[in-house]
C-alpha cells in the first residue's frame, strides 16, 4: 500500500498501538505527526522514522483541547504542507466500579477519549474541506464501548460514543469525499493488561517470551499492535475511499465488520402499552432473546496447555 505524498496525525502515538499506527503509516510512505504527553517516547518513535528515511515530526501536547488539535493540524501543515489523515488514538484508564468512581476519574477518560477525538477531528474536518482534497478519519475505538465492561464505565462510554460520532460524520462530510470510520482494536498493550478477560494470557506470554497461541488470534482475535496496524493503512489509503461510517475490528488472525445497533425484536398493541401488558408478554415477546453484554473471557481450548 503506497501512502506517497500523504501526511497523516497520529495522537497517543509513543507507545503501543499508537506509535504502531505511525511506524506503519510512514512505512508505507506518509509523513507523520507523532504526538504525546512523553517527549522522550515521541522522539524517539520520531528518530525510528527518521533514522529508516521516513518524514516525523513530533508534538508534545495532551489531547483534548482544541488549542492541541489545531496545533497538530497547524505543525501538519507547516512541516509536510497538507493534512490527509487524522487517527486519533491517544487513551487513558481511571478504572473503578460505578460506586467508587470520582467525578475527576470520569471527566479524565471523557476529556481525552470522548473530547479529544472530536477536537482533532473537527480540527482536521475544517482543513480538509479547505483543502478541498478529500481525507480520513480513522477514529480507535473499543470493544468495551461496544460490549461494555467490567469497571469501565468511563471508557465504553467513550468509546462508544466516538462510533456514535464516526457514524454521524461520515454523513456530514460525504460530500468532501472525507471518510470516518471507527476501528476496534484487540491488543496485547499496556492498556488491555488492565482487562480482566486479557490481562492473564498476555502476562502468560509475555513470561514464557513465546508468540500467541492459534486459538488466541484466530478465536478471540487478540494479537500484536503490527497486526492492527495494517488495517490503518489501508483506510489511510486511496484504496479505502468507498468506505465510511463503519466501525471494524481487528486483532490477530481476525478482521470483522461490527453491525449498528438495530431493533433486534418488535411487537404492537393497539392503543399503546401499559405496564401490566409488558410484564405478560416479555418474555415470550421482545424479551424471548435478551441481548449479551460484557466482554467475553478468553477461553482456551481443552487440548491448548493453558487454563481457560
Amino acid at each position: 500500500m503506497d501512502l506517497s505524498g500523504k501526511v497523516a496525525v497520529v495522537t497517543g502515538a509513543g507507545r503501543g498501538l499508537g506509535r504502531a499506527y505511525a511506524e506503519a503509516l510512514a512505512a508505507a510512505g506518509a509523513a507523520v505527526i507523532v504526538n504525546d504527553v512523553d517527549a522522550e517516547a515521541a522522539a524517539q518513535v520520531v528518530a525510528g522514522i527518521t533514522g529508516k528515511g521516513g518524514r516525523a515530526r513530533e508534538v508534545v501536547a495532551p489531547v483534548g483541547s482544541a488549542k492541541a488539535a489545531e496545533q497538530l493540524v497547524e505543525t501538519a501543515v507547516s512541516e509536510f504542507g497538507r493534512l490527509d489523515v487524522m487517527v486519533t488514538n491517544a487513551g487513558i484508564l481511571r478504572d473503578k466500579v460505578l460506586w467508587k468512581m470520582s467525578d475527576d476519574d470520569f471527566d479524565a477518560v471523557i476529556d481525552v477519549h470522548l473530547r479529544g477525538t472530536f477536537t482533532c477531528a473537527r480540527a482536521a474536518a475544517v482543513k480538509m474541506r479547505e483543502q478541498g482534497e478529500g481525507g480520513r478519519l480513522i477514529l480507535i475505538s473499543s470493544p468495551a464501548g461496544q460490549r461494555g465492561n467490567f469497571g469501565q464505565t468511563n471508557y465504553a462510554a467513550a468509546k462508544a460514543g466516538i462510533v456514535a460520532m464516526a457514524r454521524t460524520w461520515a454523513m456530514e462530510l460525504a460530500r468532501a469525499n472525507v471518510t470516518v470510520n471507527a476501528v476496534v482494536p484487540v491488543a496485547a498493550t499496556e492498556m488491555t493488561k488492565t482487562i480482566p478477560a486479557f490481562a492473564p494470557v498476555i502476562e502468560e506470554a509475555e513470561r514464557t517470551g513465546e508468540p500467541f497461541p492459534a486459538w488466541l488470534r484466530r478465536d478471540e482475535g487478540m494479537g500484536t499492535v503490527e497486526d492492527v496496524a495494517e488495517l490503518i493503512v489501508f483506510l489511510a489509503s486511496d484504496a479505502s475511499a468507498g468506505i465510511t461510517g463503519q466501525a471494524i475490528g481487528i486483532g490477530g488472525d481476525r478482521l470483522a465488520l461490527w453491525s449498528h445497533p438495530a431493533e433486534k425484536a418488535v411487537a404492537f398493541a393497539d392503543g399503546g402499552w401499559t405496564a401490566d401488558a409488558i410484564a405478560e408478554s416479555w418474555q415470550a415477546g421482545v424479551g424471548a432473546e435478551p441481548e449479551t453484554y460484557g466482554i467475553p473471557a478468553p477461553k482456551a481450548p481443552a487440548d491448548s496447555g493453558q487454563d481457560a
